[in-house]
């Protein structure tokens, strides 16, 4: 079978699946559950259901097909057994072509809110960002042993139609003070939907590249921008110390780590043209 399959076919699947629709390509959506299932119908996606936390996916059709992997790790621990039962279900029924994997710029950890490129060693401190990496190796090691082509995307933060914090803004959820808040990086859904064709397309195998949109900007800038487009009242900002008693433990862990990051790469050696190469501009196609 030479089609698209993509496994975790959700917010971006769905929209990739369109894309290669448009260009009367067969796409594939592989999801997880009965409603996933029911919402590929009602787009008029076609669908198969997979769980991957099974040890034995079965023969999903992934034999020299050109598959994209968004399926998320599990919500805890600091590995992906996913991405491995997926890799087994390779070695049993049939290699893909070509893998484009979703990955996070989190694997980068801490950089002090340096700039950097995929040069830059990977560290990363959160467990969600060490269960990406574990994904990475696994996929590398899949690629080596296979023979068959591997291409990362590190994604920034994705914003998007119906992808805005503006519940949180609505409630009035503080943030912390702008020369308090970390550097933070975006891609605006629809660009991110063209570096995933652009790499399954062209990126030479091994490839790494940063999905941003090179303009990133401190956490608070982005609520607050977020906020203004809306239409909506600004949050309220409170000091380091205040957000330790009043922040989610995950805002937390974001506010922890900051990082400007460079997507050279992407534009030079892919030829990705941004649509939307701000969040102001994303933000006036949204408004």
């Amino acid at each position: 079978m030479n089609e698209q399959m993509i496994v975790g076919c959700g917010y971006v699947g769905t929209r990739l699946a369109f894309k290669y629709r448009e260009q009367g390509e067969a796409v594939t959506g592989i999801v997880r559950s009965e409603a996933g299932m029911a919402r590929l119908e009602q787009l008029g996606i076609k669908g198969l259901r997979c769980d991957l936390a099974a040890e034995d996916l079965g023969d999903l059709g992934f034999a020299d097909a050109r598959v994209f992997h968004f399926a998320p790790p599990p919500g805890n621990g600091v590995q992906d057994p996913h991405t491995r039962h997926l890799v087994e279900g390779f070695e049993r029924y049939g290699h893909p072509r070509r893998l484009v994997y979703i990955s996070t710029t989190g694997v980068y950890g801490d950089c002090a809110g340096a700039w950097i490129d995929e040069t830059h060693p990977v560290a990363p401190v959160a467990a969600r960002s060490q269960r990406r990496l574990d994904a990475e190796e696994t996929l590398r090691r899949w690629s080596s042993a296979s023979g068959r082509d591997l291409v990362i995307l590190r994604v920034a933060g994705i914003y998007g139609p119906d992808r805005l914090p503006l519940e949180r803004i609505r409630a009035g959820t503080p943030m912390v003070r702008p020369q308090d808040a970390p550097y933070t990086n975006r891609i605006h859904v629809d660009d991110l939907v063209t570096a995933c064709i652009a790499a399954m397309a062209r990126a030479p195998s091994g490839a790494i590249y940063n999905a941003c949109d090179g303009h990133p900007s401190t956490m608070t800038d982005y609520f607050l921008d977020v906020a203004a487009a809306a239409g909506l009242p600004s949050p309220p900002l409170i000091s380091l110390e205040e957000a330790a008693d009043r922040l989610s433990e995950g805002m937390l862990s974001y506010l922890s780590e900051s990082r400007r990051l460079r997507n050279d790469r992407l534009r030079e050696d892919l030829g990705v043209v941004f649509r939307y190469p701000s969040l102001a501009e994303g933000l006036r196609g949204l408004f």
